[in-house]
Parts: structure tokens; C-alpha cells; sequence
């Protein structure tokens, strides 16, 4: 007698359980991804990538997508929560990045296309995780793009407004901004915007014109892409040393002390508008199929892009907070300010320009890896094949590119700053944790593949687990009640969750001799995943269950994998 359960499956064209688990996990070989890179497996058109781009050009975009708005003015805000020693956490964030870049350059040098985490996450844990960390890509990159643009449109009206050039507010904001009333710019853009139908119709319009601006150009080609990202970071890398230089000049060291005033936990206030600050370094990846070398170059332009940055950021938080005192930071442009401040309001022009030219800069980066992301998608059957589609002139991924911008530009005019940035953060913090644990897995394997690069191997054995026990022993005897009771609220769960992960990857450590430093990325990147809170993981889980969602709808029967298992 045929079983019920049996006859469900069939009827229904369902795989059982056991079946589809396999499948969700099933794995590309790298051999197999390299091979239809070179094939330009797209939508039948024999055209590919153009390959032109050397160390120096991804180093230039690797500085190009990081500082941006991070370093413009978040660093106001995070110095202002943290005092002068917000470089602590500037140091930590580059560590925690540093390790994570290691993983990504291995990665980056083994499977040389343009998937990035996505397609290392295909290799490493199968196609589940593939489609979950594409997914939340398009946080990284599109919805971190449209925090850009918005921000981008702050300094470009403020700037406007300097030259006597006035941008009606209803042109310039988000709706909800507007309708809460909590500036003079927003009552008067909610009280003179135009109405259609008793709706009042407010809109971020230089947002829009930007994101326009900029898919334009990376449309146009990677050659045009690189030109303009190259001669944007020599710009604004000049105007950064020039405030550093002179910003020295007029540094009060007793505005240093205390470096700590508000503590560890003022320091930490500061972590999503620091990593923000970080974020970009990974984008490079996804031009794997246009560099000219790269198994060589995008591990050396990935680190020398962190190094740069990392620096810059060190000293600029050390002048910034050595020229006023902190608590003075917490506005939308501190560098501008501590020049007017000393009665230097010609240097704030020069860095308002700058502001812009940096923005734009990281957009071009953002715009150019969303789309290539979307391609290698489309590439392995999770997304439609026009997804894959290379314009026969230009060479880049014209869909996807046209869909990026309208996915960027229309959200860029209705929404605001703050429901965006949290999100980016810990959208790419994920996507860190999850191709540190992909290196992880690659190391363990007897048919490792091969690359030019390989992340340096520490025995984490015992060093890990005995850095966490110590952790554990200090932090019991600081704050008694914080493994009782602190760490176990509605509101402070993400950072249980970090406790028991760490404490599992201890035991792994301890157990299988995994590497230090994959271990170090991952657990430094969920910590500081752990610092958001309840609210944006709760977003973020919704975000990860609607991606599942389509990925069950579509990409698990559209997968080219389930159709080479079918035949």
C-alpha cells in the first residue's frame, strides 16, 4: 500500500524531506564556477567583462567606497558619544575588518569572479546560504546606497545654501522628516509644499538626480567607472590630508583629557556610525572578472585599502577631538565646524566640496557592485536569466545596473537617514560572519581548493577559548549582574546570542584545532552585530524571512543545479 505521505510529495512535485535537504545544501565546485566565468554564461551572448583593472585602481576603489559619509559626519557623532577615545573603537572596527578582509582576500584569490560572499558562501555552505547572503547583500549595497544618497543630498543642499543658492525644503527631504516638524527646514517643508489631492507632495529630489548621475556612469563602462572613482579619492584623500595638517596646528591637548570620559559603554554608542564608516572595503570583490590579475590584486587591494583608511580615520578622530571639546562633535558636519570655529569658515567650504565629491564616490563604488552581484545570481538560476544580460557596447550588466538605480534612487526620495543605516550595518556584519565561517569550512576540507592567497593559520586550539574564559572571569567580576541578569531582556538578547556562539566556537576551536583568525572575524563581527538593537535584528530576520520566501517561490526550482540534478 503506498503511503499517504508518499503520494502528497509525488502529486504536489515536492522533493521529500531528506531530498530537499540535500539540495538546499548542494554545493558549485570551483572549478566549475571558473569555468563558466570564462564561458560568459549569461543569456547566450558571447560578450564578456572588460578586464582593466590593476592593484592600484582597486585599492583607489576599495578608499573610493569606504570613506564616504562615515567620515564626513559620523565621526561627529561617534566622537561626541565617546570622547577622544572613540579611536579605540575606530582600532577595534579595523580589526574586526582586518580579519574579515584576510577571509575575503583568500576567498577573493580562490574563486575569482564577481559573486563575492554570495559565491563564496555557494562554495563553502551550499545554496541556501548562497541565496541568504545575496540577499543580504542587497542590503550592503542597495540600501546602504540609498543612506548615501541621502546623505550626499544633505551636503549638496547645505552647500547650496552657503553660495545663496536656496532649494525649496519640500525638494529636499523625506515625507515623514517633514511631517514630524523637528527643524525649522522641516515645518517649513511641510508647511509650502505643493498638494495634490490634500496629500503634500515632499520629496529628496538631489538624492534622486544623483543616483541618476552615477548609474549613468557605471553604465557607461568600468574604464569610465574607474576614471571617475580614481580622480573623486585623489580629491578628497588631498582635502583629508589638508584638515589633518592643519587641524593639527590648532589641537589643545588638554581637550584630550579625559580620553575616556564616558566609558566603555560611551564608546560603544558610536559602533554603527564607526562600521559604517568601514563598510565598502569588500565591494572590490565584485569585479573579480574585470581585474587583469586577480588572484594577485584583490587581496593586496582589499588590505591596502583598509590600511589606508584605517589611519586616516585615527587622526582625523585625534585632530577633531584635539581641536574642541567632544561634547561640541554631535552635529551633521564636525569637520566643517571646528574650522568655523576658529574663525576658518573658508575651510569649511573646501570640505563641504569635498563631503560631496566623497559620497559620490562611495555611490559609484555601491552602484557598480550590486548589479555584478545580481549577474552571478542570474548566472547560477536563482534570479532571471536578463539579470545576466551584458550590453553588447559598453560590457557591464545593463539590467542590472538600470534595476539598481530605480531600486536606490525611488527609496532615496522618500525615506530617511536613520531607518536605513542600521540596517546596512548589520546586513554587511553578517555577510562578514558568514565568509570568516566559510574559510573556516574550506580549511577543514581534504580537497581544499587552491589559491595565491591563504589567511596565515594560528592554532586556535587553546589561545581562543582561554581569551574568552578570561573575558568571562573579568567581566563577571566587573559587572556581577551582567551574566545573571543584564544580557537576559527582551531588549539585550542579541548579545546572548553572542555569548552562546562564542562559547560553541570555543568548543569547536578546542575540538577540530580550527584557524585564530577566521575565529577572531567571526566572533568580533557578531559582537558587533550584538551592540544593535532588538528592533534592527527583528527588521533584519523579517528581511531574511522575505528573501526565503522567494527563494522557495523561484530560485529553488530555477536553480541550474536542480536542473543538472534532474537530468
Amino acid at each position: 500500500m503506498k503511503s499517504p505521505v508518499n503520494h502528497f510529495f509525488r502529486y504536489f512535485d515536492i522533493p521529500k524531506p531528506k531530498a530537499m535537504l540535500n539540495q538546499l545544501f548542494r554545493k558549485k565546485s570551483v572549478p566549475h564556477i571558473l569555468k563558466e566565468a570564462e564561458a560568459g554564461l549569461h543569456d547566450g551572448h558571447s560578450i564578456g567583462l572588460k578586464k582593466v583593472l590593476g592593484v592600484r585602481d582597486l585599492t583607489f576603489f576599495g578608499v573610493a567606497a569606504v570613506i564616504g559619509a562615515g567620515i564626513f559626519s559620523g565621526i561627529g557623532q561617534a566622537a561626541s558619544d565617546g570622547g577622544p577615545g572613540v579611536v579605540f573603537l575606530y582600532t577595534f572596527t579595523a580589526i574586526a575588518c582586518g580579519f574579515a578582509a584576510l577571509c575575503y582576500a583568500e576567498f577573493a584569490s580562490t574563486v575569482p569572479v564577481s559573486g563575492s560572499a554570495y559565491t563564496y558562501s555557494y562554495v563553502a555552505f551550499g545554496e541556501i546560504f548562497a541565496w541568504i547572503i545575496g540577499w543580504d547583500l542587497l542590503m550592503e549595497y542597495a540600501i546602504g546606497n540609498i543612506a548615501v544618497a541621502i546623505s550626499w543630498s544633505d551636503y549638496f543642499t547645505n552647500l547650496m545654501g552657503k553660495a545663496g543658492l536656496h532649494i525649496p525644503e519640500w525638494m529636499t527631504m523625506d515625507y515623514m522628516t517633514a511631517k514630524a516638524g523637528a527643524s525649522e527646514a522641516a515645518i517649513s517643508a511641510w508647511t509650502d509644499a505643493p498638494q495634490i489631492s490634500g496629500f503634500r507632495l515632499i520629496m529628496d529630489v538631489p538624492a534622486l538626480l544623483i543616483v541618476a548621475l552615477i548609474t549613468y556612469i557605471v553604465f557607461r563602462g568600468i574604464k569610465e567607472s574607474r576614471s571617475a572613482s580614481n580622480l573623486m579619492v585623489i580629491i578628497k584623500l588631498a582635502v583629508i590630508f589638508f584638515v589633518i595638517v592643519l587641524g593639527a596646528y590648532y589641537v589643545n591637548p588638554s581637550n584630550w583629557s579625559p580620553f575616556t570620559p564616558e566609558g566603555f559603554g560611551g564608546i560603544m554608542k558610536g559602533v554603527s556610525a564607526v562600521f559604517f564608516a568601514y563598510i565598502g572595503f569588500d565591494a572590490i570583490s565584485t569585479t573579480a572578472e574585470e581585474c587583469k590579475n586577480p588572484q594577485r590584486d584583490l587581496p593586496r587591494g582589499m588590505i591596502y585599502s583598509l590600511l589606508i583608511c584605517t589611519v586616516v580615520y585615527v587622526l582625523l578622530a585625534l585632530v577633531l577631538t584635539g581641536m574642541v571639546h567632544y561634547s561640541k562633535l554631535a552635529v551633521g558636519d564636525p569637520l566643517a565646524m571646528v574650522f568655523d570655529e576658529r574663525g576658518l569658515k573658508f575651510i569649511g567650504g573646501i570640505v563641504a566640496v569635498s563631503a560631496i565629491i566623497a559620497t559620490a564616490s562611495v555611490l559609484l563604488v555601491f552602484q557598480l557592485g550590486q548589479p555584478r552581484i545580481w549577474m552571478s545570481m542570474s548566472r547560477d538560476g536563482l534570479l532571471p536569466k536578463i539579470f545576466s544580460r551584458i550590453h553588447p557596447k559598453y560590457g557591464t550588466p545593463s539590467f542590472s545596473t538600470l534595476l539598481t538605480g530605480i531600486v536606490v534612487a525611488v527609496p532615496a526620495l522618500f525615506l530617511n537617514l536613520s531607518e536605513v543605516l542600521s540596517l546596512t550595518s548589520i546586513g554587511t556584519l553578517f555577510a562578514f560572519v558568514m565568509v570568516c565561517g566559510g574559510i573556516l569550512v574550506l580549511q577543514q576540507r581534504k580537497d581544499r581548493p587552491e589559491s595565491k592567497f591563504k589567511v596565515p593559520y594560528a592554532n586556535a586550539q587553546f589561545i581562543f577559548p582561554a581569551l574568552l574564559i578570561g573575558a568571562i572571569i573579568l567581566i563577571a567580576d566587573k559587572v556581577p549582574s551582567y551574566f545573571t541578569e543584564d544580557i537576559w531582556t527582551k531588549d539585550t538578547w542579541p548579545m546572548a546570542a553572542f555569548w552562546v556562539i562564542a562559547i560553541i566556537m570555543a568548543v569547536l576551536s578546542f575540538l577540530k584545532k580550527l584557524s585564530l583568525i577566521p575565529v577572531l572575524g567571526m566572533i568580533s563581527c557578531f559582537y558587533l552585530m550584538a551592540q544593535e538593537t532588538h528592533k534592527v535584528w527583528m527588521r533584519f530576520l523579517i528581511w531574511l524571512v522575505i528573501g526565503l520566501a522567494i527563494y522557495f517561490l523561484y530560485s529553488f526550482s530555477h536553480s541550474k543545479l536542480a536542473k543538472k540534478g534532474d537530468k
